[in-house]
């Protein structure tokens, strides 16, 4: 007898068609995903450069500190290139697909739009879940390595660069002329220096016709080696040894001077000076934060009103010593100034405005600082809000782009990317709207930062409607058809009015 065919251990899933169809699209969207992240992370960065060339030229940083540098400021834009990514490789994708007529056969084989968008709906989810990981872990630490690098940068003194006939003071008491460098940068001729060690201006100098300068092999001092020279000195202390003598001169056949270069060694900061920014911080510590702050303006506006709204201020200010006196109904409080003779109205009209000049005076130092931490409040509530407005995006990028592809049906990349300058930089022009009425106060914070996801969103559902039903609204075609039928209608009606005539 035969043995019965053995079980395997091993099941294997069954491969549907919708699988398949599943795994193409995510191969098909992840390959233009990476490449147009580090495109749009690339072009964020060289913004970055163009707006600190300035702190970083001349300083002469090591390679090392530039890439550090970038990479920090990467780090930051990260939750900004995301939502441009999604948004073209999602167009590219689906307007690929539909060039190729990949949808239309698709459809055809009974899958319809919503369920091609599904499996990237789900990587889109999962990349709107790692913005918001990154930009709440990753992004406050990134801040803070960042601003105390810049701040470092910033400090250090420019790198020890003196050019032929040019006066430099950058090195501290000294102020040096170099007639001539030869080509080797080390061999000089016709020197002058100054030395302002006593602050009394150029009475101490010294002259050679040649020399050297090098550097100690730690670059921390700076060496003349000067040759067939002089030195003076025009220095005169008050009752000292040298006042009946006040000029000092010396020749020299060689002179060495040592000048310290600590000044341009590049000073390292506290990373916790930077730690309480707005960018640096955490959900939970913008939330501590805030509530700590809200608190304290609370009881700022509590004293600022006790303090020059209440009964007795009004009294005061009033001229009422008594804080027993009540004014009655019958009684007017005070006397017709039309009554009074011109040189009491006039006085009476000064006091009163003394008082209100003084009043203002003294409550405008406290509404200052009131409205000051009431701006640095709105700052750190953008920037929580900022930490879910943007992962968001991804997700509302990918809504627009995928059914904005299918509609067009135009693959590659000329096409994607104007239509996702055009949308991105319509979102962005909207947030920096909401945002600075955010900041200022004249519109509510969240309704400022929340202002161009709620226009957005709109228009990402509608998209959708139109592409899961087939709609041309977007197509070249049904344009075309249009302006060919309003054409044959004029021409017609031209024609009926020619045969009338």
């Amino acid at each position: 007898m035969k043995e019965p065919p053995r079980q395997s251990k091993f099941h294997f899933p069954k491969i549907t068609f919708g699988t398949i169809i599943d795994g193409y699209l995510v191969k098909k969207f992840i390959p233009p995903f990476f490449l147009t992240f580090f495109l749009c992370l690339l072009i964020i960065l060289m913004q970055f450069l163009w707006k600190y060339v300035d702190d970083l030229v001349g300083k002469g940083l090591e390679w090392y500190l530039i890439l550090e540098l970038l990479f920090y400021a990467s780090a930051t834009f990260v939750s900004l290139a995301l939502p441009l990514a999604v948004l073209l490789s999602s167009l590219m994708t689906f307007g690929n697909l539909g060039e190729k007529y990949e949808i239309v056969a698709m459809k055809s084989a009974g899958i319809s739009v919503m369920r091609l968008m599904r499996p990237l709906a789900f990587i889109a989810i999962l990349i709107t879940a790692f913005s918001f990981w990154f930009s709440e872990s990753v992004v406050p630490v990134a801040n803070v390595k960042l601003r105390t690098l810049l701040y470092e940068i910033r400090e250090q003194k420019p790198t020890l660069s003196i050019s032929e006939g040019v006066f430099y003071d950058g090195l501290g008491d000294y102020t040096i002329r170099i007639g001539k460098k030869n080509r080797d940068n080390e061999r000089i001729e016709d020197v002058l220096i100054y030395d302002h060690s006593k602050h009394q201006g150029n009475v101490t100098g010294t002259y050679a016709k040649r020399g050297t300068m090098t550097m100690t092999p730690d670059k921390k001092h700076f060496i003349l080696t000067l040759y067939d020279g002089y030195f003076w000195d025009e220095t005169r202390s008050e009752g000292g040894d040298n006042s009946s003598l006040p000029f000092f001169f010396a020749k020299f056949d060689q002179q060495y001077m040592r000048i310290d270069l600590s000044s341009f060694e590049m000073q390292k900061v506290d990373e916790s000076f930077f730690k309480s920014s707005n960018k640096s911080m955490k959900m939970k510590e913008l939330s501590r934060k805030l509530d700590t702050m809200a608190v304290y303006l609370d009881d700022l506006k509590g004293s600022l009103g006790r303090k020059y709204f209440d009964q007795s201020s009004f009294y005061q200010m009033a001229g009422v010593s008594n804080p027993d006196f009540q004014i009655k109904a019958d009684v007017k409080p005070f006397p017709d100034l039309q009554t009074l003779p011109i040189d009491k109205r006039l006085q009476i009209m000064d006091m009163a405005s003394m008082k209100i000049k003084g009043s203002i005076a003294q409550i405008q130092p406290s509404n200052d600082i009131f409205t000051i931490d009431q701006e640095t409040m709105y700052l750190y509530e953008i920037e929580w809000h900022r930490k879910i407005v943007m992962p968001l995006a991804c997700l509302l990028f990918f809504f627009i782009g995928a059914p904005l592809g299918t509609i067009i049906r135009k693959g590659g990349i000329g096409v994607p990317l104007v239509v996702t300058v055009v949308f991105f930089a319509f979102y962005f022009v909207i947030s920096i709207i909401g945002e600075k009425m955010a900041k200022s106060g004249d519109l509510t914070v969240w309704i400022g930062m929340w202002l161009s996801t709620f226009i957005l969103a709109p228009i990402g559902v509608f998209l959708t409607y139109k592409a899961t039903n087939d709609s041309a609204v977007l197509s070249p075609d049904a344009y075309d058809n249009l302006f060919k039928k309003i054409k044959q209608f004029f021409h017609k009606k031209h024609e009926n009015t020619a045969t009338l005539s």
